[in-house]
């Protein structure tokens, strides 16, 4: 019996979502990290100091039978088991199991070839078990990855750098990370599948229950190219906690960060210092200063010793200093040709220069922006028009 489930029954439902281990030993380790997940609340330190100490199983096994965990691990954990016991008898490992069976998740636990290695640099606070739905070793490609986030109220600046940078990191080789919100992680997913890259999403609740129900279809095709990825078992809810302690893996898995457009306050921000905790490369995007979507990523700049990026190139300088220019890089892209070409001496307005190009009103604003970071353009009292060289 395990945990007074038969023996048989554990290893059925474990071998379902794991690689073809058959040793009890590694059933054990398996159902207990699957247990743990689903115990503590993601990042739980004093657990992961536990396990560190005695092991998962043992952890558990102590937990259950309700000895004094200070006596045979070393320091204390009276407080914390009072948060983990309550939970014991309610969390239904088994029944996450066959919901991630259904589903056609798998668990992934230290030690796995799959396991991202970045995750190790959480120390204590790395997840007990990633929950994970998608192609069979994509998280290998996490060892070459760039995280991508920001503002969910995206303007079309933020989404149109979003989707230019995405595709051009895809182009250099990079998996795409994020965090698939609505706004700029939602942009950055679907640019890197358009480019036929690989694109990884990390969620707050389980993977068997997208968040934001929304995004269904689109987490649907990160499944079929990629990975969807919960440190959290299936059936569990999304909280604001989990949302904030979802960002350390985006920024932990990834091997820099970048933030497109970010408010004053926005939680791509946390994201942000989870990567500065971490020592992985920070780059932020600059926008208008009359932009309150870009006030967070100025902040970064200004405050925080942020690298400012306008482009892959830059961001996958980042993390490659060496890494060579290709693609659409070496040249204008066509959207900035129809731009230039449709401005004048004497300055046109974004609605004429709209008219003139054959483009969206945001399409010619997100352009002109970055025309404007690289001094192509300038803005006159009569419009906007080439800058003299």
């Amino acid at each position: 019996m395990i945990a007074g489930v038969p023996a048989s029954e554990v290893a059925a439902l474990v071998r379902a979502v794991s690689p073809p281990e058959f040793d009890r030993d590694s059933i054990l380790e398996r159902f207990a990290r699957a247990r743990w997940s689903g115990i503590t609340e993601p990042g739980d330190g004093d657990a992961g100091r536990l396990i560190a100490a005695v092991g998962a199983v043992e952890a558990l096994e102590l937990l259950d039978a309700g000895a004094s965990l200070d006596d045979r691990a070393g320091g204390s954990y009276s407080a914390a088991a009072e948060r983990w016991r309550p939970r014991l008898a309610h969390v239904d490992s088994l029944l996450h199991l066959r919901q991630a069976a259904r589903f056609g998740a798998r668990l992934v636990i230290p030690g796995d070839e799959e396991w991202p290695t970045g995750i190790d640099d959480l120390g204590v606070h790395a997840p007990m078990a990633l929950w994970v739905r998608g192609v069979p070793g994509v998280l290998g490609a996490l060892d070459r990855s760039l995280a991508i986030v920001g503002a969910r109220a995206a303007t079309g600046y933020g989404e149109h750098v979003t989707i230019e940078v995405a595709s051009g990191l895809v182009d250099r080789g990079f998996a795409i990370v994020s965090g698939a919100a609505f706004g700029i992680d939602g942009a950055a997913h679907r640019a890197a599948l358009a480019s036929r890259g690989t694109t990884v999403a990390f969620l707050a609740g389980g993977v068997d229950r997208f968040y934001p129900s929304a995004h269904e279809t689109l987490l649907n095709r990160i499944v079929e190219h990629g990975a969807v990825v919960s440190e959290v078992p299936c059936g569990t809810a999304p909280t604001k906690w989990r949302f904030l302690q979802r960002n350390r893996l985006i920024a932990a898995a990834s091997r820099a960060t970048v933030v497109i457009e970010a408010g004053w306050r926005s939680g791509s921000l946390n994201t942000a210092g989870h990567a500065s905790q971490l020592g992985r490369p920070l780059g932020a995007v600059p926008g208008p200063v009359t932009s309150s979507a870009s006030a967070g990523c100025h902040r970064l700049i200004r405050e925080y010793d942020a690298v400012c990026v306008t482009s892959a190139q830059e961001m996958a300088e980042l993390i490659d200093p060496a890494t060579p220019s290709v693609g659409p890089a070496s040249g204008p892209t066509p959207t900035r040709t129809r731009v230039l070409d449709a401005l004048a001496r004497t300055g046109r307005d974004v609605s004429r220069v709209a008219a003139i190009s054959g483009l969206s009103l945001d399409e010619v604003r997100a352009e002109l922006g970055l025309l404007d970071l690289d001094g192509l353009v300038t803005e006159s009292p009569t419009g906007w028009r080439r800058a003299t060289p």
